[in-house]
Formats: C-alpha cells, sequence, structure tokens
C-alpha cells in the first residue's frame, strides 16, 4: 500500500494517533476519529506499532504472499516464442490453458500486443548532397499576426485580436550547406511562392551557388505557375509524395528551428516588429549558430565563396557582427 500525501493516515499521522494514546492518554476512539479514521483502523495501527515499532506504521505491499495460478518463466516464454511466430492470442491462450485476459496482459507487459511491434525497425536513410545548389528545400509556415503582447504573457483576457489575419513565412535551406534563406509574404499563393523563389535563387547566386533543383511539398502554390518558373530558371522541380513530410525533413526541421529561436523566443509587440528580427535571426543561422550536421559548424563554412571571409571574421571576434550588420544594410 502506498499513501498519497493527501490519504487519512500517512505514516507520520499513524505516528501522532499511536502517540496520543500511549503518551497523552487519549482512548483510541478519540484518537482515531481525530485523525479521521474508523477505531478498529486505531487499534490495528496501535496493535502494529507495539509489536514493531516504528516500522510497523509504514506502508506495505499490498501484493499476496502466495500467487498459485501465476505464470511461471517457463510459461511467459512460450507465450513471447509464440507471439513472435505471430500467433494469434486467443490461440496462444488455448494452446497454453491460460485466459485470453492473462495472455493478453503479458504481451502488453513485453510489448507484443501489436503485431507491428514485431517488424523489424524501418531504418532511418539520410542523405546529403555533394556540392551546395544541388538540392533546395522550400517550405512555408503561416504565423497569425500580432497587434500587442497575447494573453499567454499578459494573462488579459480581455482584449483580443481577430480578423487582423496571417503572415506566410517563405524558408529555404539548401541540401549540402544548409545555409538558408527566408522572407515574409502575404500569402502561399503561387505568386508570393514564384516570387520568392526568384529572390532565393538570386540571393544563392550572390554566393557563387547555381540552384539546380528544388524540392517543395504538393501544395497549391507549387503547381503549374511555380513549376513553369523553375523551367525559366533553368531548375529542375521536385515534389514529395503525398503525405510523407519527411523526405522535405531539412525544410521541416528549419521551421521548427525558425519557430523556437525567432518566430516564439521573445514576446513582440507587433507583426513588423517580429518581421524586423527575421533576418537578423537567418544572419546568425548561415554565419554564426553551429549545426549538429555540419560538425559543430556554422552552415556558411560550406559554401567555398564565403569560407574564407567566415574564418577571417571567427578570428577577428565581434567583427563578423558588424559585418553582417552591413551586409543586410547592403541588401
Amino acid at each position: 500500500m502506498n499513501s498519497h500525501k493527501h490519504a487519512a493516515l500517512t505514516p507520520r499521522g499513524r505516528a501522532l494517533l499511536v502517540y496520543r494514546v500511549l503518551h497523552e492518554g487519549c482512548k483510541v476512539r478519540d484518537a482515531s476519529s481525530a485523525a479521521g479514521v474508523s477505531e478498529r483502523t486505531g487499534y490495528k495501527w496501535l496493535a502494529r506499532f507495539k509489536a514493531e515499532g516504528h516500522a510497523g506504521l509504514s506502508d506495505r505491499s499490498s501484493r499476496p504472499w502466495r500467487s498459485p495460478s501465476a505464470c511461471d518463466p517457463e510459461q511467459l516464454h512460450r507465450f513471447e516464442q509464440r507471439r513472435r511466430e505471430r500467433v494469434p492470442l486467443w490461440r496462444i491462450a488455448r494452446e497454453c490453458g491460460r485466459s485470453l485476459a492473462t495472455v493478453a496482459r503479458h504481451m502488453a507487459r513485453m510489448g507484443l500486443s501489436r503485431l507491428e511491434a514485431l517488424q523489424p525497425p524501418v531504418p532511418v536513410i539520410r542523405y546529403e548532397r555533394a556540392a551546395p545548389g544541388e538540392l533546395l528545400h522550400i517550405d512555408t509556415k503561416r504565423l497569425g499576426r500580432i497587434q500587442g503582447i497575447g494573453h499567454r504573457i499578459t494573462g488579459d483576457r480581455t482584449t483580443r485580436n481577430r480578423g487582423i489575419g496571417w503572415d506566410a513565412v517563405h524558408l529555404a535551406i539548401d541540401d549540402h550547406s544548409r545555409v538558408s534563406f527566408a522572407a515574409i509574404k502575404p500569402d502561399e499563393t503561387a505568386a508570393s511562392c514564384v516570387q520568392f523563389l526568384r529572390e532565393a535563387v538570386a540571393w544563392y547566386a550572390g554566393m557563387g551557388v547555381k540552384i539546380e533543383r528544388v524540392m517543395t511539398d504538393n501544395g497549391t502554390g507549387y503547381k503549374n505557375a511555380f513549376k513553369a518558373a523553375c523551367n525559366e530558371l533553368g531548375i529542375r522541380h521536385i515534389r514529395t509524395r503525398p503525405y510523407t513530410p519527411q523526405t522535405n525533413g531539412k525544410a521541416e526541421r528549419f521551421v521548427q528551428t525558425s519557430l523556437r529561436e525567432w518566430a516564439y523566443a521573445r514576446a513582440y509587440e507587433s507583426s513588423a516588429q517580429r518581421q524586423a528580427a527575421l533576418q537578423p535571426f537567418v544572419d546568425h543561422y548561415n554565419w554564426l549558430r553551429p549545426h549538429s550536421a555540419l560538425n559543430r559548424q556554422p552552415p556558411m563554412s560550406r559554401i567555398p565563396a564565403m569560407n574564407n571571409l567566415l574564418r577571417l571574421n571567427i578570428q577577428a571576434g565581434p567583427a563578423l557582427a558588424v559585418y553582417i550588420e552591413v551586409a543586410s544594410m547592403s541588401s
């Protein structure tokens, strides 16, 4: 028995009951009533204290001394063996002379209730393109617009901002280098997606990276007009299989990183303030933030045209922040 902290008698309460009877001269009936238990329970704890001392006031296990109908280890091994042969639970119960409930309980403890648990784990296939620009992952994320700090921080639910619309955050990340580009558009329509694609291609070209392939999901913004823009730019458009976001996993992961380290990292008072913080986050991500998949190096370390500049600024220390700020202003 494990008593909870609000139980009528915890070990401390039992000791108090015994103390009142033995040292204060209270009757067992009165001490039990004060503790909120029956007189019979009071006599039980008093008898245990006299027989075992303070150790007798502790919780005891409610497990029975004997379990004649319990399954022995050999029978449990038989359960597991037959289950791994994909035999249904009801057949195992019939063959072993046990109830279905007993077999099902032990299968749950072994983690073999479902046949899918017997399937070998699907290996995780990771891939990485050999050079920057060979594949660019693109995705979008909608964020509600902001007018003032929300109730989750202020605790004030009297003011609500309904119907102020959404911002569409368009994100791109290079498969090889993880160098990223982001922009906020008014929507996720084909026109906005095409505009973002052209901006991203031009931005990567400024670093000497030519985009060869683009991977997107099957959103409506990535259909005919987007494909025509890809053909115009000499880019092959790859679309993921339906309901398999892991195919575009690098973009999906960058979305989560952006939400955690930019969109939800602080309390913004307006959408404009949040939008102004996007480019500094992207610059920090590309130039300073260590990436676990890149041996703890920032993504720009994999861009040949930028690698020497990155090394120079790392040695210079704070000068990198100045460079990024000037580069952002010039762009």
